[in-house]
């Protein structure tokens, strides 16, 4: 059975600013009225806040502080009660209140950088960094994990405790472990866009910041559910950036600034990618059609961009060269990747790289007819100089 200090522990870790609850188990039937009247409050209140936040009356940010402030209420509520085990229900018992739990305080995966110094109503206040850091309690975790990792073992289909473990292995350099239990909540809970985005930023990680394909695919599953879900929409202008395809990616950057609320705290980072993929791009490069019109980056982004020289650009070029490679070697159906590839190996003067990328291509797509005339005809472009 996981105890209600697990979830708190667990909860200083996660990437968004929410604290998981579980309260004692097994009251005795007097306490459980009482508790469950309080509980309807609190859920009345989170829906309430939950209302504000999707009609735009409340920020996020002060959606998301709201949120702590009952769910520490529900915690002052349960501290200092006197457990009733009960060995026959506490099964039962741990699910109806994971479940609760889930639906009571679920993590919005898309207010990356909302959180910084979140607190616990028993626990003097410090900062989230200085408590994740200090070693007596990255000890308490690992065993806290373990914990979580056996009780899962023996309830595969609890995708709530799969959904608290994810963030968690994410800040204990686990993305692999991370993207694989998100990948479980989906299985189990069904699919979400924040869950996806979750499990393509997993993905990302792991990748050590490249997109890969399976990663991409996670961030279009968000996109197709929510086509706002901001981290989706952020990494897929970095997906575009890493294939060789900056005007692409500034114009996802720009029209994630704008949708951004005001203040939004990735805003500062959507900015900077926004001046870096421009510059990329070049003057000649026209914003998308579709993509509305944005508070563009500051003045200190485009003077940064703007000084780049010309060693650094081409180093940035070679990086996304080399990205777009090894995605391609990864998930070699992609033919427009190819046909990138093998241009910008011809704009880098590196002649026998661009044939061995046409050449990869044709064994791809060797009975695809369709797609063997467009590596025909790219070959000829490229030949003479196009």
């Amino acid at each position: 059975m996981i105890s209600a200090s697990l979830f708190t522990a667990f909860a200083l870790m996660t990437a968004a600013a929410a604290l998981a609850v579980l309260w004692p188990l097994g009251r005795t039937r007097a306490l459980k009225g009482a508790r469950e009247a309080d509980l309807a409050v609190y859920r009345d209140q989170l829906a309430e806040i939950g209302r504000d936040r999707e009609s735009g009356r409340l920020p996020p940010e002060q959606a998301e502080a709201a949120r702590i402030e009952v769910a520490r209420r529900i915690l002052a509520a349960d501290a200092g009660r006197e457990t009733v085990a009960d060995p026959a229900a506490a099964p039962a018992t741990w699910r109806r209140r994971a479940a609760a739990v889930a639906a009571l305080i679920l993590i919005p995966a898309g207010a990356a950088g909302l959180y910084g110094a979140l607190g616990s109503p028993e626990i003097p206040g410090a900062p989230l960094a200085e408590r994740l850091a200090a070693p007596p309690d990255r000890g308490d975790i690992a065993i806290l994990v373990r914990r979580v990792e056996d009780h899962l073992a023996q309830n595969p289909n609890d995708g709530n405790g799969y959904e608290i473990l994810a963030p968690v292995y994410l800040r204990l350099g686990r993305p692999d472990d991370a993207a694989r239990a998100i990948g479980e909540a989906i299985r189990i809970l069904g699919p979400t866009a924040e869950r996806h985005s979750a499990r393509g930023e997993a993905l990302v990680v792991a990748g050590n910041g490249l997109v890969s394909a399976d990663a991409q695919r996670a961030f279009k599953a968000a996109l197709a559910l929510d086509p706002k879900e901001p981290r989706a929409l952020f990494f897929s202008g970095v997906a575009a950036e890493q294939d060789g395809r900056p005007a692409q990616a500034a114009a996802i950057f720009r029209r994630l600034a704008a949708e951004a609320p005001a203040g939004a705290p990735y805003l500062p980072m959507v900015r900077a990618a926004l001046a870096r993929a421009e510059a990329e791009a070049g003057p000649g490069a026209a914003p998308a059609a579709a993509a509305p019109a944005a508070p563009g980056p500051s003045a200190a982004d485009v003077q940064a961009a703007a000084a780049m020289s010309a060693q650094d650009r081409s180093a940035m070029v070679r990086g996304m060269v080399d990205r777009l490679e090894a995605r391609l070697t990864e998930d070699p159906n992609d033919l427009d990747g190819w046909l990138r590839l093998a241009r910008a190996f011809t704009v880098l003067g590196e002649t026998d790289k661009a044939q061995g990328a046409i050449k990869a291509a044709r064994a791809a797509f060797k009975d695809n007819q369709e797609a063997l005339g467009r590596i025909d005809a790219a070959e000829k472009d490229l030949a003479r100089g196009g």
